[in-house]
């Protein structure tokens, strides 16, 4: 069965999800097959790179263009967080279905509304979050529900980077209010660190957060300086409860974290076990017991242990490129209603949750207090 795509904003990841579909032959359980029609983008050399892509027919400027496509099934979006309300609402009333990029709004309000589309439409939408696909995510997922672990005492997930450190790299949108949001660093990379424990059900229903801001200005690239003025790090700590305990949860997003070129990682500790997984360790996943008195941490070596089989050898080792594939072949199976018990994409409910997250966390930076939680509503 193949389903006809759509990318509008065709950048970084835009290419990234192009490559994945040229490689869709390697999965073998896979019976849904991506098929990239058309691109939209402001910039003429990056419509230009997609004229290698013999599938796509249709590169244009103007995204109207391509949901006024009959052909087209599905849309990917990737575009500067202020653009997101506008254009996924006018994707899902075209009457096409949605993969979102993060953080899915500017800010809650935005979210919300794009939330109340989709209700409305009832158009199948997820938000791209790969990096719990990676076999050491999966495993990190499984250990946390199993109930194995016995209590739990504490959940640390985090996303650290060191991109900010450079005080000579160039400005772009996103360290800039009013194209990434006020939340900063915690919409650039705050779905990271919440998938996972929202997925579980964890999240905080109260919170203290730590913002720091990195440098006041950067180059504009054209020679001059040019402000700076978003959150380059967030620590939040929060409480929420885990099977009738009230529990630490603490969330990091970092910009400025030195030694770190793109770590995610997620850490669960419990009373009768534990379980820690890094990207900085790709094929690693440490579990931890405790028997007749004694504690062990264990190292597991992972293999290409992925949800969606693949021709690639077992005993090889899963990169980004490989999760984003998995990522979309979650996402194409579970809108044909064949994903069964597999991991599945960042749902619009969860993405407004973290959203919920990071406008108490920026209160509580402001008022120097703890904040509850604002409930969910649609």
């Amino acid at each position: 069965m193949n389903v006809n795509i759509a990318i509008i904003g065709g950048g970084l990841m835009g290419r990234e999800i192009t490559s994945s579909f040229a490689r869709w032959c390697a999965l073998v359980d896979t019976p849904v097959t991506p098929v990239l029609k058309a691109v939209a983008d402001l910039n003429p050399e990056v419509l230009s790179w997609f004229e290698k892509i013999p599938s796509v027919t249709q590169r244009v400027s103007d995204y109207q263009e391509i949901l006024a496509n009959p052909e087209i099934d599905v849309v990917y979006v990737a575009v500067p967080h202020h653009l997101h309300e506008q254009i996924y609402i006018d994707v899902l009333r075209a009457g096409k279905d949605l993969l979102a990029e993060k953080p899915f709004g500017i800010d809650l309000q935005a979210s919300r509304n794009i939330l109340k589309v989709i209700e409305e439409t009832g158009r199948f939408v997820r938000c791209s979050s790969e990096l719990p696909f990676l076999p050491g995510g999966q495993r990190a997922f499984e250990v946390a529900r199993s109930g194995k672990i016995g209590r739990v005492l504490e959940v640390v997930s985090a996303f650290h980077h060191s991109s900010d450190l450079d005080p000579n790299k160039p400005a772009n949108w996103k360290r800039i209010n009013a194209t990434c949001g006020e939340g900063g660093v915690l919409n650039d990379l705050g779905m990271h660190s919440c998938h996972l424990p929202l997925r579980l059900g964890w999240k905080p229903k109260r919170l203290f957060s730590q913002l720091q801001k990195g440098y006041a200005e950067r180059p504009d690239g054209k020679g001059g300086m040019m402000a700076c003025d978003t959150w380059d790090n967030a620590l939040i700590h929060g409480w929420c409860d885990i099977d009738g305990h009230e529990t630490p949860v603490r969330l990091e997003m970092k910009r400025l974290q030195p030694g770190a070129t793109n770590t995610w990682f997620i850490e669960i500790m419990g009373t009768e076990g534990g379980v820690r997984y890094s990207t900085s360790d790709t094929k690693g996943l440490y579990l931890f017991e405790r028997s007749g008195g004694e504690q062990f941490w264990k190292r597991s070596e992972l293999g290409f242990e992925t949800a969606f089989k693949t021709v690639t050898g077992g005993i090889f080792e899963v990169g980004f490129t490989d999760v984003i594939q998995q990522m979309w072949a979650s996402f194409l199976l579970e809108r044909a209603g064949l994903l069964g018990d597999r991991f599945g994409c960042a749902t619009p409910e969860e993405a407004v949750g973290t959203h919920e997250i990071f406008a108490a966390a920026l209160e509580s930076h402001e008022t120097s207090s703890v904040v509850t939680l604002e409930p969910s509503a649609s």
